[in-house]
């Protein structure tokens, strides 16, 4: 046999994909300790009043007006003498502005189950990778909780890119740490939903983590559904993600699920215990052919499920463009196409491609946790993409209090 021989004359290193992961793994944790704390725990800066204002929609003056009693940390002065605040912070000043209103401002916006206003599960979902799928999750899950609402983050891409933009890190965790995967896992080592759940930096927003081991469920899935018998007290595969949601539903407003990009049997579990679907989609005519497979292989898998009367009735179902250049013409046909097939099914907003949300995610954050450096981005750039982000996620909010029943 023939040796594989480099131009030098001397042999090619072996195991190169392991060799390259570990040179990697090293590079990103280097790489870790500079964006993050010495303490590799992700942690999320202090806001101005003028930023408190705009994230709960009164005046920098009555910010600066309520008692100082209300915070809830420890306080912290910015040069000029003006008051820094915490994300927690912000839930107190809320919480209190709740309190003494009498118009019906309604500051903390929590879901009354009372008044059928149910949990709302939003799967976001594509085809194809690049999409912009995990920053539109992430963005989403924040800008709620910056809305009032209580979130739940779920990672359901082995990848777990999520899991890191949030401050889970696979490659800096010392021991394994609970998953999605132990939740809707078989047999006798599945854990309850609420193990799996933890806190997150940002105050408010809960995560449920991935790792490569979800793999394992595509595997596991198809074998247990092949041997599954009338009657087996195991759930079906698809059913599995709606049950272990419904053990912490009354704990939170909105799921946001960011789904892998295929259609395994994860995204099929997620589609079924989702309450409404999200597809990102960059305005490429590569992209949107992508889409379409997208669309038929979602219709023809999710038959068999319908069939067995286990396919939710969404309550909505949105097209979102992502990483739009609005001066760039052919993409402009390109969404222009969409709004004229799709209607009111592609939102009215987009998600602009900005230098801004580029910046903050070579820093593993996003536009919301970023404070502006004038060194990277201008204050204008930053102020355009946060209004961008803002839009679409004020018209995502719109869907869902619409889908609760509220004007």
């Amino acid at each position: 046999m023939q040796q594989n021989v480099q131009p030098s004359g001397t042999p090619a290193p072996s195991h190169t994909a392991g060799h390259d992961a570990k040179i990697l793994g090293a590079k990103l944790r280097e790489i870790a300790s500079v964006v993050f704390s010495p303490a590799e725990a992700k942690t999320l800066r202090r806001y101005t009043s003028g930023e408190v204002a705009r994230i709960l929609g009164v005046t920098d003056s009555r910010i600066r007006q309520l008692p100082p009693s209300l915070l809830v940390s420890e306080p912290e002065v910015a040069p000029g003498g003006r008051r820094m605040f915490t994300l927690a912070d912000i839930h107190a000043l809320r919480a209190h502005l709740d309190e003494i209103d009498r118009v019906g401002r309604r500051y903390v916006p929590h879901r009354d189950p009372a008044k059928g206003e149910h949990l709302q599960v939003i799967a976001c979902v594509n085809f194809k990778g690049g999409s912009g799928k995990t920053t539109t999750s992430a963005h989403l899950a924040q800008s709620l909780v910056l809305r009032g609402y209580r979130v739940l983050a779920i990672d359901l891409d082995p990848q777990a890119s999520l899991s890191t933009l949030l401050g889970v890190r696979p490659e800096n965790e010392r021991e394994p740490y609970p998953t999605i995967y132990d939740a809707i896992r078989y047999g006798d080592q599945r854990r309850p939903f609420d193990e799996v759940i933890r806190r997150t930096y940002f105050t408010g927003l809960d995560l449920v983590a991935a790792d490569l081991e979800l793999e394992v469920f595509e595997f596991e899935a198809p074998m247990q559904s092949a041997r599954r018998k009338p009657n087996d007290p195991e759930p079906p595969f698809f059913a599995r993600m709606g049950l272990a949601l419904n053990e912490v539903a009354d704990r939170y407003d909105v799921v946001v699920i960011d789904c892998p990009p295929r259609l395994g049997y994860l995204t099929i579990a997620a589609l079924c215990a989702a309450t409404a679907l999200l597809v990102t989609i960059h305005p490429q005519m590569l992209d949107v052919s992508s889409m379409r497979q997208f669309l038929t292989m979602m219709d023809e898998i999710m038959e068999p499920v319908r069939e067995q009367g286990a396919a939710p009735a969404h309550d909505w179902f949105r097209y979102l463009v992502t990483r739009f250049e609005p001066q760039d013409t052919p993409q402009t046909e390109v969404v222009a196409m969409l709004r004229g097939l799709f209607g009111e099914r592609v939102l009215t907003k987009a998600m602009l491609q900005s230098a801004a949300i580029s910046n903050s995610g070579l820093r593993g954050q996003t536009v919301y946790e970023t404070p502006l450096r004038r060194d990277e981005v201008t204050g204008s750039t930053y102020r355009r993409a946060l209004d961008a982000l803002d839009a679409v996620n004020g018209e995502i909010e719109g869907l869902i209090t619409r889908a609760w029943g509220r004007t």
